[in-house]
């Protein structure tokens, strides 16, 4: 891995300093300063289990429909595929070089993945466990989301545009400005058809009307580090990952953050199952996958 782009570099450098360090109780506002503070959780979320996959695991995606969850891992140029009913990978994609965005299209059974040394997005039937197609993005694509309703796909890149793409036609149809220089992750709530995009320096989310194209609202946090996103549509949430220990959950109706959960070393990637109310999260430095199983509605006795 000799050659990659500047901000991959950056984003390990940065887990790398976060390690060791305890992660600050704090707010989210869109536009306006926090309205309450974090907890640690101990009752409403529990680890249920540990997965090993390949080598530097960034990116996560779920597939509620098919119960399965891919992980892209980076320096092994694979896309591992976990089954979400026992717990353990049934199969390895190999795909483009630096893998470490994915995301899935459940209605069509696709998958998604964004290769950094490659300059391409490659395109997985889900069904067959292989690679469709191969399509060119430009410099450096990072994070990849995709909108089931609209049929769109955004990928975050090197620069502070976001590229919309066609899922029709596999063409840029778009180009939404957000105001960080780079961006990292990025996910969608088709419910809402809000798009959700980190900055991992800048430390805040951006949030993106994808009936409008443009940025609505930045939520900034007391998070160390802006890494991987993902939302729950069914209960409104957002999950984000820090980079140092702990996962943030921030509520879309009050643009707050409601808890932080600690996982393992690394934090980077995070997603979301929400028919078994499961949030997978990857650690980086540890290689491991943590699974959260959210009880918000259920007793806490029984979330022990």
């Amino acid at each position: 891995m000799r050659r990659t782009r500047h901000s991959f570099v950056l984003v390990m450098m940065a887990i790398a300093a976060l390690a060791p360090a305890a992660t600050a109780t704090a707010g989210a506002a869109s536009e306006h300063p926090a309205r309450s503070p974090g907890r640690t959780v101990t009752a409403h979320i529990r680890v249920k289990a540990t997965i090993p996959v390949g080598s530097q695991p960034i990116g996560i995606a779920t597939d509620p429909r098919a119960n399965r969850i891919y992980v892209a891992n980076a320096d092994s140029g694979t896309v591992s595929v976990i089954s979400g009913r026992t717990d353990t990978v049934v199969a390895t994609i190999r795909v483009g070089r630096i893998p470490v965005g994915v995301a899935t299209d459940p209605r069509t059974d696709t998958i998604y993945v964004t290769n950094e040394g490659s300059r391409t997005v490659s395109v997985i039937s889900g069904r067959t466990n292989t690679v469709l197609a191969t399509i060119r993005v430009g410099r450096f694509p990072a994070g990849v989301a995709t909108d089931p309703r609209t049929n769109a796909i955004y990928v975050t890149m090197d620069s502070n545009k976001v590229p919309v793409i066609s899922g029709r036609t596999d063409k840029v149809v778009a180009r939404v400005r957000v105001r960080f220089r780079a961006t990292e992750a990025v996910a969608t709530d088709p419910r809402t058809n809000t798009i959700y995009v980190t900055n991992p320096r800048g430390k805040a989310v951006a949030v993106i009307s994808g009936r409008r194209n443009t940025v609505v609202a930045t939520v900034h946090g007391g998070f160390q580090a802006a890494f991987g996103v993902a939302t729950d549509p069914l209960t409104d949430t957002i999950y984000l990952a820090d980079g140092g220990d702990e996962a943030w959950v921030i509520s879309g109706r009050t643009d707050t953050v409601v808890a932080t959960v600690r996982v393992g070393g690394g934090p980077v990637g995070v997603a979301t199952d929400p028919q078994a109310k499961a949030i997978y999260v990857t650690n980086n430095f540890d290689n491991t996958v943590t699974v959260l199983v959210s009880c918000w509605s259920r007793a806490a006795a029984r979330c022990r």
